[in-house]
């Protein structure tokens, strides 16, 4: 039976003792981690977000009823125990942070007791991740796990911290806000007291924080909860949290040095790194042609080549075809992979379908200067060669190529350069590299739509010089618009914001909307502009994200305290669920029968 905590209060959580405590009379509280029954003494490991600690019982020092309730004792139980800080007897245990002590119980309340737990609560847990999550609240009891969300709890105070020594407010926007095109598919609300109406969940606070700038608030910063109904991924959730920035009188510079300085706090604070500034940058133009990807991993190289101009002369259809096509080839070198056997080449070939490729051409450079190649009939003895010496191939080479349009090439190879990476073991897991990618096209052509769409927002700012070519050749336009990249994994982003009445209307024009549609949509912005509006950037991180990269994780579910899984369901809560009929009739909604395919 439970007993009450009356008349205990904690002193010590039990990973916070040590040998200093040697002596003192201690109350520590928490579960039991195991029980070890050894005849005439017990020992018992008592776990808390701080630690875990080991008890000793023993008759003579408690007494028989304590012993008794000792005996009792099971994994998960919670307990108050109270006794003496000692040096522990035998060798320390250098794995535990308390090794050195134990405390001697005089005495044990049993607060709770606990039925077996479905898996041990333990680090490094090999339990099958859809069980743990059914379980979340026995799964948050693990050490790992406690450590990244406390480590989260301390990174979020350190930006609050710095933030707001650098003058920014923390201004909290609404939740339930106005459903707007040009971004991720919205989770819509229904109203009860507007019938046939729905708010969204903000993807992001972006307008909210462009009308702050509007009103004078000069620096405005949040720890946002945002919502997207998207497709998920191991660093993707529907719903997400995002350290959002927005900034008056500033330009791409001033956003970037702010970024930078509160990064290198939080990583020195959080894990003792040392961030170098100012970070380096590079144009989204020089990453997709070096990387085949504007988030960038640059722990390694086996950077992508152009090689269009040497194979424009041969006779290989696919390369020609290409060009002629408007395309371009473009090569990577996996150094010292020439004897990679068939098997594993055609695996990379499939993998490299994935990702719209309709094959990969590829060349081995053999340890006695000739190749083995899928397409050197096709070329000349000349031709190889310097095929060979433009992608810097050496004996033991093995070369890929791939050839299409470039948004093609840039996906197979940026995709193929990382998936080879990880197959060798080529990346080291040690560095942070950070990277900001700038000047990114304002704008990009969707196939299913037929026209522009923006790349960012429609609220991205052009760089002065290309606003001459929003009218005659918007594909060339270049943003004010950055990235920070850590480790091949966009961090965040944002940009300059467009201020200008006549160049945000020419924006909306260019992406399709009509005034009026303009004005319906975004007209409270639009109307804000009217009356004095300074220069303004911002930028927004993602917490989940940065978090998940600094404790090394490979899922952001390990940063989260209750997560939801790849179809955006919650196994404990099991959100989403069905509703009465009776709040349905109240949001005037009626759900239409759902079509099931039949086969014939």
């Amino acid at each position: 039976m439970a007993e009450s905590m009356k008349g205990l209060k904690r002193t010590h959580r039990c990973g916070e003792l040590s040998a200093a405590n040697i002596g003192e009379e201690v109350t520590v509280m928490g579960w039991v981690q195991k029980q070890r029954n050894k005849g005439g003494i017990i020992f018992v490991d008592l776990r808390d977000r701080a630690g875990l600690l080991q008890v000793i019982f023993e008759e003579s020092d408690c007494g028989a009823e304590n012993f008794a309730k000792a005996e009792k004792l099971r994994s998960e139980f919670v307990v108050a125990v109270v006794g003496k800080v000692l040096k522990r007897e035998g060798a320390a245990n250098e794995n535990l942070a308390t090794g050195e002590i134990e405390v001697r119980a005089t005495q044990v309340r049993i607060l709770s007791e606990a039925e077996t737990p479905p898996f041990p609560v333990e680090a490094d847990s090999k339990t099958k991740e859809e069980l743990r999550l059914k379980y979340r609240y026995l799964d948050l009891r693990r050490p790992d796990l406690q450590s990244n969300l406390m480590l989260r709890s301390k990174i979020t105070t350190t930006i609050r911290s710095h933030l707001s020594e650098q003058g920014f407010l923390e201004i909290e926007t609404p939740i339930l806000c106005k459903s707007t095109p040009e971004g991720a598919r919205d989770y819509l609300v229904p109203s009860r007291v507007h019938p046939g109406h729905f708010y969204a969940l903000p993807q992001s606070p972006q307008i909210f924080k462009q009308l702050l700038m509007c009103s004078g608030y000069d620096r405005y910063f949040q720890i946002a909860k945002c919502f997207r109904d998207e497709d998920l991924r191991a660093d993707r959730q529907p719903e997400f949290t995002q350290v959002d920035m927005e900034m008056s009188f500033v330009d791409v510079d001033d956003v970037i040095g702010y970024t930078e300085e509160m990064v290198a706090k939080v990583c020195k604070e959080a894990i003792g790194l040392e961030v170098q500034l100012p970070i380096q940058r590079m144009t989204w133009q020089d990453a997709m042609d070096r990387f085949g990807s504007d988030k960038p991993d640059t722990r390694f190289g086996m950077e992508l080549v152009n090689v269009s101009e040497v194979v424009k002369d041969c006779e290989f259809g696919v390369f020609t075809g290409a060009l002629a096509a408007g395309g371009s080839v473009r090569g990577i070198n996996v150094k010292g992979q020439a004897a990679m056997p068939r098997k594993k080449i055609d695996a990379l070939i499939e993998f490299a379908k994935g990702y719209g490729a309709k094959g990969l051409a590829y060349l081995a450079v053999q340890e006695d200067g000739t190749y083995k190649s899928s397409f050197a009939k096709f070329m000349t003895e000349d031709q190889l060669k310097a095929l060979v010496e433009a992608m810097d191939g050496q004996a033991g080479d093995l070369l890929f190529f791939a050839a299409d349009k470039n948004s093609i090439v840039w996906s197979v190879l940026g995709a193929l350069r990382i998936e080879v990476a990880k197959q060798l073991d080529m990346i080291d897991n040690s560095k942070f590299n950070f990277l900001w990618v700038t000047e990114f096209p304002l704008l990009e052509w969707s196939e299913d739509d037929n026209r522009y769409v923006a790349m960012h927002h429609p609220f991205t700012m052009p760089m002065d010089e290309d606003i001459q070519y929003l009218d005659s050749d918007p594909g060339r336009v270049r943003a004010k618009a950055y990235d920070i990249v850590l480790n091949g994994v966009e961090l965040g982003g944002g940009s300059v914001r467009i201020f200008q009445n006549d160049v945000q209307e020419k924006m909306f024009e260019i992406l399709g909307f009509t005034k009026e549609q303009a004005y319906n949509q975004f007209g409270f912005l639009l109307n804000a502009f009217k009356y004095g509006v300074p220069p303004h950037a911002g930028l927004a991180i993602g917490l989940d994200r940065f978090v998940m990269l600094l404790v090394k994780a490979d899922n952001i579910r390990e940063v989260i305290a209750f997560p939801k899984v790849k179809d955006a369901s919650c196994l404990m809560t099991e959100a989403p669920g069905t509703v009465a009929e009776a709040q349905l009739e109240e949001l005037y909604l009626e759900l239409a029968p759902m079509e099931v395919a039949t086969e014939e």
